[in-house]
């Protein structure tokens, strides 16, 4: 049987941090959420844990001391908070897999605060350099979690990194959270995955999609 692995949610507590966290306790993981409001936490600890009675879920308000138990780390924050936690968990994160899910959104949702030639994931990769970070979980709302076909289409998730295993290993949360995954690339690629979401996300404003929307590849 394939040893269950750790994953610590940086941010569990928000709208995409508490998505991820009740898509993957389905599967065979140990969850660890971790945000600075303990008592939300613990409620939504409590709540996967109710609907799912096997799900294996811990709380914790320490990001740091959850990093280092995992194998495998999702920044679930926002990209201007992206440098603090890198700092916190800098030392423990070396050789894990560490996933940013951050789009680089200006205030008016018209643009990204990041230079043309980068991206959030780059910029994270920077901050982690022995790490491997991989992009994932950016394209897609939050409430596609619970609705992960829309349509009656299965909405495409896509992945972009350097290394092979790290993107082996996040094609399975992602199927597991109830997505196609789709390997886009390097981690040069999230430039463009995340300029993908800002066209989303001013798609959605413009036509009221109710943030119920998800990117799909037609092809034979």
């Amino acid at each position: 049987m394939k040893t269950k692995q750790t994953i610590a949610i940086i941010g569990a507590s928000g709208n995409m941090g508490s998505a991820i966290s009740r898509s993957l306790s389905k599967g065979n993981y140990r969850l660890l959420l971790c945000a600075n409001d303990l008592n939300k936490l613990q409620a939504i600890a409590a709540d996967i844990k109710s609907s799912n009675l096997g799900a294996d879920v811990e709380a914790s308000d320490c990001s740091r001391d959850a990093s280092w138990e995992a194998d495998i780390i999702i920044v679930a924050v926002p990209y201007s908070a992206e440098k603090e936690v890198a700092d916190r968990i800098k030392e423990v994160a070396n050789q894990k897999i560490v996933i940013s899910i951050a789009n680089p959104l200006n205030d008016t949702y018209d643009g990204l605060v990041t230079a043309p030639d980068t991206s959030a994931a780059e910029e994270l990769q920077k901050l982690l350099p022995n790490s491997k970070v991989v992009k994932a979980f950016n394209t897609t709302f939050a409430a596609d979690f619970a609705t992960p076909v829309i349509d009656g289409r299965q909405v495409d998730a896509f992945i972009a990194g350097h290394d092979e295993e790290a993107l082996r290993t996040v094609t399975e949360l992602v199927e597991t959270a109830g997505f196609h995954p789709i390997v886009a690339g390097d981690l040069a690629v999230s430039g463009t995955l995340e300029r993908m979401q800002l066209l989303l996300i001013q798609l959605n404003m413009k036509y009221d999609y109710n943030w119920l929307a998800g990117w799909k590849i037609l092809h034979h």
